[in-house]
């Protein structure tokens, strides 16, 4: 069986949901014919190359105030920390992921895309230092098995992985995701957000016994843009 996610690694609740897929996917019997693949998508395809702190954006892109939005991160720490995930409540910057997901498809090809995205995850969100330093991500590769020249072979070529990253997102579109992080269980069922793993449990067993297709379903989406269901995608 085949679980695809859909993330953006400037999703605070893509790490939080990975967490909780990986809680329901090590209780599951049949874990070991499951075949994880992690595709991607950006929350906003148009954010500079250039960090900036993730507080101000926050507050700016919602309307909200800075006290608002340090309250907005502090929940998610929270949320963070209560599946045993380091979170800095304070200091993150964000800033254009397609490089990211670039190099995830590079990282696929060798068979070290789940070390390479927790490397990335652990960056953004528990590293003091950015993700988005200069040269920071060829490091991050390389702690994840990569070769360390032929990463930045890959992000220097900005053609590399290009259409695999259009491919992923363009999937996403048309099997009508509004939000990620987005699960499909052998394209037959889809469950959206940052779920209890109680919920991954039950589509993993239910995406098992299916030998029919069944409907998407998809979490509700409502409430903060980026909540426990997700964060929404904006209109492209």
């Amino acid at each position: 069986m085949r679980v695809e996610i859909w993330t953006d690694i400037n999703c605070p609740w893509c790490y939080i949901g990975k967490a909780r897929f990986e809680q329901a996917l090590e209780r599951f019997p049949h874990r070991g014919d499951v075949e994880v693949v992690h595709r991607s998508f950006e929350l906003d395809p148009h954010s500079p190359a250039e960090a900036r702190p993730v507080v101000p954006l926050i507050a700016a892109k919602y309307g909200l105030s800075l006290e608002q939005a340090e309250a907005a991160e502090a929940r998610i720490a929270d949320n963070a920390h209560g599946e045993g995930l380091a979170y800095l409540r304070e200091g993150r910057d964000a800033a254009n992921s397609f490089d990211m997901h670039r190099l995830l498809h590079f990282a696929k090809d060798h068979g070290r895309q789940g070390q390479l995205l927790d490397a990335l995850y652990r960056a953004n969100f528990a590293d003091a230092r950015s993700a988005f330093a200069e040269g920071r991500l060829v490091e991050l590769a390389v702690e994840a098995g990569l070769d360390g020249e032929a990463a930045a072979a890959v992000l220097a070529d900005p053609d590399a992985y290009a259409e695999a990253v259009r491919e992923d997102e363009a999937t996403a579109g048309a099997m009508g995701a509004t939000g990620v992080p987005f699960f499909v269980f052998d394209r037959r069922l889809g469950v959206s957000g940052a779920q209890p793993a109680e919920t991954f449990t039950a589509a993993l067993e239910q995406a098992w016994e299916s030998r029919v297709a069944v409907p998407l379903l998809v979490g509700d989406g409502g409430g903060e843009v980026c909540g426990p269901d997700g964060c929404e995608l904006p209109q492209r």
